[in-house]
């Protein structure tokens, strides 16, 4: 059974950092594109950033490209998300996903998902 366990978020002031980490079992996540997604309230599920398995790519959604980097630790199996100059519109849910294919594009599909960790980011 694949678990996705994500830590880190908190309360930051705008122009802060975090760093997000995503702790995973069941799977050897190496092997496996990884991905940051985030709910905000009253909208859609939405992609931020993922890791190529294969090639190491990592495509960002324009909204976080140059402040968001997403990096892995393969000996660990965790993900990483680097959060900088952080904006209130970066408030939300933030979730980490694995794949569903072995070697997959960054893109996904994803198919596991952790269950969530909140970031608030304040004026």
């Amino acid at each position: 059974q694949v678990q996705l366990v994500e830590s880190g978020g908190g309360l930051v002031q705008a122009g802060g950092s975090l760093r997000l980490s995503c702790a995973g079992s069941g799977r050897r996540l190496s092997r496996y594109a990884m991905g940051w997604f985030r709910q905000a309230p009253g909208k859609e599920r939405e992609f931020v950033a993922g890791v190529s398995a294969s090639d190491g790519s990592t495509p960002y959604a324009e909204s976080v490209k140059g402040r968001f980097t997403i990096s892995r630790d393969n000996a660990k199996d965790t993900v990483y998300l680097q959060m900088n100059s952080l904006k209130r519109e970066d408030t939300a849910v933030y979730y980490c996903a694995s794949a569903r294919n072995p070697w997959g594009s960054g893109y996904g599909p994803y198919e596991y998902w952790g269950q969530g960790t909140q970031v608030t980011v304040s004026s």
